[in-house]
């Protein structure tokens, strides 16, 4: 299992690369490692510089699978909105009011590194933008109200 980084680690507030080889060898070796860590942290997503590698993968629970996704990019967004609870394994035991598109298209390549579209709504959406913002550095305690330590 790798180590989950948790704020205040600069990791966390980098701004990821794009990755331009989803058949290099230390990503193959890290998307399973990635997965059995979201796992076993009881996570509903994980972005790979929540455990050290600043580069662009989400690996996301969505019912019985596990979605692989590198470089995502949102190329639709819907207008409505909604409030919703969010945690992070980077910031333990801390849990707040974040707004967010309920529904959103991305963009992205799966594991194969072909080209994909996927339409999220509902906790599937959220989680990737959650990602998405590590990604981008920012963590959800930038946006969320209402923050509660436990």
């Amino acid at each position: 299992m790798l180590k989950v980084l948790t704020h205040p680690n600069p990791t966390l507030r980098k701004k990821s690369r794009e990755v331009a080889d989803v058949f290099s060898g230390g990503i193959k070796k890290l998307i399973p490692e990635m997965i059995e860590t979201m796992k076993n942290s009881d996570g509903a997503g994980l972005a790979a510089p929540q455990v050290g590698e600043n580069i662009r993968l989400i690996v996301a629970s969505h019912k019985d699978q596990t979605l692989v996704i590198f470089n995502p990019k949102i190329i639709k967004k819907s207008i409505l909105k909604e409030w919703g609870e969010e945690g992070c394994l980077s910031v333990p035991n801390t849990f707040g009011e974040v707004k967010r598109c309920k529904k959103i298209t991305i963009q992205f390549l799966n594991k194969k590194g072909l080209k994909e579209k996927l339409k999220a709504e509902g906790l599937l959406a959220r989680v990737i933008q959650h990602e998405i913002d590590h990604l981008n550095g920012i963590l959800f305690i930038d946006k969320a109200k209402k923050i509660k330590k436990l």
